[in-house]
């Protein structure tokens, strides 16, 4: 009988996607030694089957969108995508499904990488079953950093894994354009592929089962991709939810309560997020597998000192940028804790992750863009935030008229009435994907509406929308 090697680490990082690789990265430049475990591709979700193919997919979408409302240029781009040319783009930015680059930077780092399936048993401990079945058991001096994200979340509808249904990883990895596609959901990854496949020439219907798309953002965001997609062909149908969907003839029948029959060559599930804590062992160390980890905002798991739960896995806020920022808040805490550092875990302090509250930024990557920052009014109204929203419609801001014939957009901005700063912003509009950093400095900044008058957006840009929101506020 072969004995199990025992390897020993300061850190254990399970998950080499962008959160794992930043934990992995900021404890190694403090100087512990660190392992990564991950079981299939290095670079992790974002990498392979959701950002960079999906904004691969979108960006010669949202160019030719842009073009065709530009004088002297519109008429040169009214014929079809070169869809071809459009997924091979998206296999150049997946490095063709191979990790040999992402392998190579945690090599420069020094971090060590071991293929396979991590498991806890038991405390600070990590065992890792390789693909030939070979085991190696892993020991953390000072914490276990679990970063393995999340998966598609699937309804329950009897018969739906013979349908073979896309999940987010099929819709950005499609090797073909399906004739006609169904979308079932209405947020963030449902409007991208929505745009996505609607230009590549499939006929797409979105069946949202709600009031409207993008329910997370303030209503207009939504309104507005949605008169947007139906000016581009698609069918969207709110209030609507699927009761079956089978496999006939080679395609899909989807049948929705309203009775409606609707045939299609593939149907998209885009209907929520999974943790991927089903199969890690927690149970090991008295936690529930596949549930969301809590966590303090040191990313600290809560009742264990040495565990840290990063990124998806903790539910605070599911986007790569903000995983990587709690992944940066999280290596920082682990140094601090094995050194013997202070801990600065006050609020926007260096080892706490405030932002998650209060600056979540996120963009879709639509026609028109959709970008906010912070809270919704609805939100901070909840939340118990005296406040006002502030409206201006973007077609109004010269810089907007430059950018495109017949813009259309609004933006947002709630301001509390007790401190005068903003609480949160929201742009939808052509290109305001590019504005929103200055919105999440405002409100991460906590910086008051006095000061920010003194911030003087240059003309003519679309960023003078700022201008005008100030004047609208002074004004009301």
């Amino acid at each position: 009988m072969t004995e199990t090697e025992t390897n020993a680490y300061d850190v254990v990082v399970l998950g080499a996607g962008p959160v794992g690789e930043n934990v992995a990265d900021r404890t190694r430049a403090a100087g512990l030694t660190t392992a990564v475990v991950e079981s299939e591709l290095v670079g992790g979700e974002c990498s392979y089957w959701a950002c960079m193919p999906s904004k691969a997919l979108l960006r010669p979408v949202i160019a030719r969108a842009d073009a065709r409302r530009v004088p002297g240029l519109s008429q040169s781009v009214q014929g079809p995508l070169d869809a071809s040319a459009v997924l091979a783009h998206r296999d150049y930015y997946t490095s063709d499904w191979k990790d040999d680059g992402q392998v190579g930077w945690l090599d420069s780092i020094g971090a060590d990488l071991y293929r396979g399936h991590g498991r806890l048993t038991g405390p600070r401990t990590v065992t890792v079953t390789g693909p030939d079945g070979g085991e190696r058991v892993l020991t953390a001096r000072h914490a276990v950093a679990v970063c393995t994200g999340s998966r598609a979340a699937l309804p329950g509808l009897p018969g739906l894994d013979e349908v073979r249904p896309w999940t987010s990883r099929e819709a950005t990895s499609a090797k073909n354009v399906p004739g006609r596609l169904i979308v079932v959901g209405g947020g963030v990854v449902a409007t991208e592929m929505a745009t996505v496949w609607q230009a590549l020439g499939s006929k797409v219907t979105m069946l949202v089962r709600g009031k409207g798309l993008l329910p997370r953002m303030e209503p207009f965001a939504g309104e507005l991709v949605a008169e947007a997609l139906t000016e581009a062909g698609a069918d969207v149908r709110t209030g609507t939810s699927v009761e079956s969907v089978t496999r006939e003839n080679g395609g899909v029948v989807a049948v929705t309560d309203n009775g409606d029959r609707i045939e299609a060559d593939e149907i998209l599930f885009a209907t929520g997020r999974a943790p991927r804590t089903d199969d890690l062992g927690l149970e090991t160390i008295g936690l529930e597998p596949g549930t969301w980890l809590d966590v303090d905002d040191s990313l600290r798991v809560t009742g264990h000192d040495w565990l840290y739960a990063v990124g998806d896995v903790n539910q605070r806020a599911l986007l790569t940028h903000q995983g990587k920022y709690q992944a940066r808040v999280a290596g920082a805490a682990i140094a601090a804790r094995a050194t013997g550092e202070t801990l600065l875990a006050q609020p926007w302090g260096a080892h706490a992750a405030t932002a998650d509250h209060a600056a979540v930024p996120q963009v879709v990557f639509t026609d028109p863009e959709a970008a906010a920052v912070g809270l919704s009014l609805a939100e901070a109204e909840q939340a118990g935030h005296r406040v006002k929203a502030v409206d201006v419609d973007l077609s109004t801001v010269a810089g907007a008229g430059l950018y495109a014939d017949g813009y259309k957009g609004r933006a947002r901005m709630v301001v509390d009435l007790e401190d005068e700063i903003l609480r949160g912003v929201t742009l939808v509009g052509p290109g305001v994907g590019e504005l929103i950093h200055s919105a999440t400095i405002a409100v991460a900044g906590q910086v008051p509406i006095s000061r920010l008058w003194h911030a003087v957006p240059s003309y003519p840009t679309i960023s003078e929308v700022w201008l005008r929101l100030l004047e609208a506020y002074r004004d009301a």
